[in-house]
């Protein structure tokens, strides 16, 4: 979850040669306002504004006119979520929402857990308008427990070509997850889960999925989140011609195997970036997301978003 560019109303061009090295990312764009944040995930209203939900007390919420001012807009569940304390020990802080407007509606998908704990659960709500306070609770989605080898967070919606609609999500244990859902309810259609990224155990987490020309690019991000300054979070991308993979880097590593492409990494005084999600806007994609200051606080990051002349995604 940068740029300067950002703040330029005019659309940059989307073709470049090569990705930049890590050291060679652009820092985050201007941001005001109440831009404190963590996962964040965005959609551009029908009145051209922007609602952004992230990590907080029962969702916390958003809003901006211009993508630069941001100002606190409640929370999606102010009145508090009963349902999910059996997940998170009693506590109202809901993880890692997942935000869309489809068919004149909201849909979110958001987490309920503990840290280090695969004890979780996902779940999803709609609303009429977005605002705090208008969320219905439509039920449980997603499920694990203890004795399970994946984990319930983290959810990301994606409508494939062909209108069907895919959750996926995971954390840690055996990666990235995808399960299929019912377009009408949102919820699962089936009982398949499917593995479509992983590290052999090793630290993944947050995907986003997004359909682009022939391709549907896989977002993750590797290594550790959570740990101000010393968080070691980083942006990767794979991708494939089908929405459940096999999903491959640029060197051709399948990300099942480990595989992904550095797209953002920590430089400077920005630290751990990561749990990203790709907006489209009318000036092309942007890559939203967290980062930590010097000081250990977490701050919306924003940057344009271009493909290079092989299709892969690069931060402008």
């Amino acid at each position: 979850m940068k740029k300067i560019a950002l703040l330029v109303a005019v659309v940059l061009a989307t073709t470049v040669t090569t990705a930049p090295h890590a050291s060679a990312y652009p820092l985050p764009g201007r941001v005001t306002g109440d831009v404190a944040v963590h996962d964040p995930t965005v959609v551009k209203r029908p009145n051209g504004s922007y609602l952004v939900a992230h990590t907080g007390a029962n969702i916390a919420l958003k809003t901006s006119t211009d993508r630069i001012a941001f100002r606190n807009a409640g929370s999606v569940f102010p009145g508090g979520a009963s349902w999910t304390t059996p997940y998170t020990g009693g506590g109202n802080n809901l993880w890692a929402p997942d935000l869309s407007y489809r068919d004149g509606r909201y849909w979110l998908y958001y987490s309920a857990s503990t840290f280090g704990s695969n004890r979780s659960a996902i779940f999803l709500a709609t609303s009429p308008s977005g605002d705090s306070g208008t969320w219905t609770h439509r039920g449980l989605v997603v499920e694990t427990r203890t004795s399970d080898n994946f984990n319930a967070i983290d959810p990301d919606l994606v409508v494939d070509g062909q209108g069907r609609w895919w959750l996926s999500f995971g954390s840690f244990w055996s990666g990235i997850k995808m399960v299929a859902l019912t377009p009408s309810t949102g919820l699962r259609s089936d009982s398949v889960v499917r593995s479509i990224a992983g590290r052999n155990g090793g630290a993944i987490e947050a995907p986003n999925i997004v359909e682009r020309s022939a391709y549907y690019y896989l977002f993750v991000s590797f290594d550790l989140c959570c740990r101000g300054a010393s968080s070691t979070y980083r942006v990767m991308v794979g991708r494939s011609t089908s929405v459940t993979g096999p999903y491959v880097a640029r060197d051709g590593t399948a990300l099942n195997s480990g595989g992904g492409t550095e797209i953002l990494a920590g430089q400077g005084s920005v630290h751990g970036p990561g749990h990203q999600d790709v907006l489209a806007d009318a000036g092309g994609d942007v890559l939203v997301y967290h980062y930590y200051t010097d000081t250990g606080a977490s701050r919306l990051g924003i940057n344009l978003l271009a493909y290079d002349s092989a299709g892969w995604p690069v931060l402008r």
